[in-house]
């Protein structure tokens, strides 16, 4: 099939109004030109080169807004190469999009991987797109490090996200902190002014702590649930705080280990408002089996796909999570329907980087980043930007 100019038919589009049954997809030069019924297709598109999706799904790409790695490569020591087989991975697995998720390392160190990330997205990107950074890091609770090197944790520092916005305008699109620590509100204020999701995690904060905190902007958190303080029905504490709060978006690992069916359940039930995010956390060894590994400067082991480091055991490091695999958790174990699903995977994601006015959902004058997948959830084909993924 030539790229950029097709057209799918018969199949079911999952869109924000709704599945469009019987319905056809058609592009142009990579961006989409027609949502709606088969029968209903311009007839200037019957030159197109067309997809039968025979009754499967057609849904959005997905967007990931947290992912550290994959085949043995770590955003927090980027290559070329190396952002090239994480990107691949991802994309086989549906993913169009994605943020550079980095560890709580150096400043001189994330220096280095800002420049090359920089360098990176200034030219053609093959497979699934970098949007920018996630710096998960270095600004998070000695308290709740999780998998991050104690030894690298510093303050919350406006002055480095400044320099670095000025150097890169643009590349960080997520900051993660902990809100409770002195500095942090400061910080709050510069990311949102930027537009950068400002997101508690590995954090050590109350309840007050984090409606102080979104007082001035916080907005985002990440992986609900863990590294932060627990639900007490006396102490609400940051997990209480988000659950509450509208106004912060939530992101969840949905992999059946870092947090039970019935806690995701609960989240989807009060983050009803565009405000519930599916990610990965996937780490170098998402894409390959059981073993030792790195994430940042840490050792992991991997046994039956869940991730530890290797010096504390039973500390979850990371996952080897794909957005596919996360997906269909939520909708086979957890329950969703497939539109709220396919909002917390795509739409949902594309809001908080604030470029749904491009990507994240199947309507016209977006990029063509789409994925026919079979009734059982299993992925047929991915296309991105109009451009079909081969592996």
């Amino acid at each position: 099939m030539s790229n950029y100019n097709f057209q799918i038919v018969n199949g079911n589009i999952v869109t924000p109004k709704g599945i469009i049954e019987d319905g056809a997809v058609t592009v142009e030069n990579g961006v989409i030109t027609y949502v709606g019924s088969t029968a209903g297709i311009p007839q200037d598109s019957a030159e197109l080169e067309t997809v039968d999706a025979a009754g499967k799904y057609i849904l959005p790409g997905f967007i990931d807004v947290h992912v550290h790695g994959g085949m043995l490569e770590d955003f927090s020591k980027p290559s070329k190469a190396g952002i090239d087989a994480i990107t691949k991975l991802h994309a086989s697995q549906g993913t169009t999009t994605m943020l550079a998720t980095t560890m709580t390392m150096p400043k001189d160190v994330l220096d280095e991987v800002l420049a090359e990330v920089q360098s990176y997205m200034e030219n053609d990107m093959p497979y699934a797109q970098l949007g920018g950074v996630h710096l998960e890091g270095p600004f998070i609770s000695p308290k709740w490090p999780g998998a991050q090197n104690p030894a690298h944790i510093v303050p919350p520092n406006k002055d480095w996200i400044e320099q670095w916005e000025e150097q890169y305008p643009g590349l960080i699109k997520q900051v993660t902190f902990a809100p409770e620590r002195e500095g942090s509100h400061e910080l709050i204020r510069f990311l949102r002014k930027k537009g950068i999701a400002a997101a508690a995690g590995h954090t050590d904060a109350t309840y007050e702590d984090i409606m102080s905190a979104q007082a001035v902007g916080l907005n985002h958190s990440v992986h609900m649930f863990n590294a932060m303080t627990p639900l007490h029905h006396r102490k609400p504490g940051t997990a209480g705080a988000i659950l509450s709060t509208p106004a912060i978006s939530a992101e969840i690992i949905a992999d059946g280990i870092h947090v039970h069916k019935a806690a995701i359940k609960l989240l989807a039930s009060v983050k009803t408002d565009h405000n519930l995010l599916l990610i990965t956390d996937a780490m170098s060894a998402a894409g390959l089996g059981n073993g030792d590994y790195m994430l940042g400067d840490l050792p992991v082991v991997v046994k039956d796909n869940v991730c530890t480091l290797k010096e504390s055991e039973g500390t979850l490091a990371g996952s080897t999570l794909t957005m596919i695999r996360g997906f269909r958790y939520l909708v086979q174990e957890v329950g969703l329907s497939i539109e709220r699903a396919s909002e917390a995977a795509s739409g949902n994601p594309a809001k908080l980087l604030r470029i749904d006015h491009i990507t994240g959902s199947i309507e016209t004058g977006k990029q063509a980043d789409l994925l026919l997948v079979d009734n059982d959830l299993e992925l047929q084909q991915i296309w991105i930007k109009g451009r079909q993924f081969q592996d």
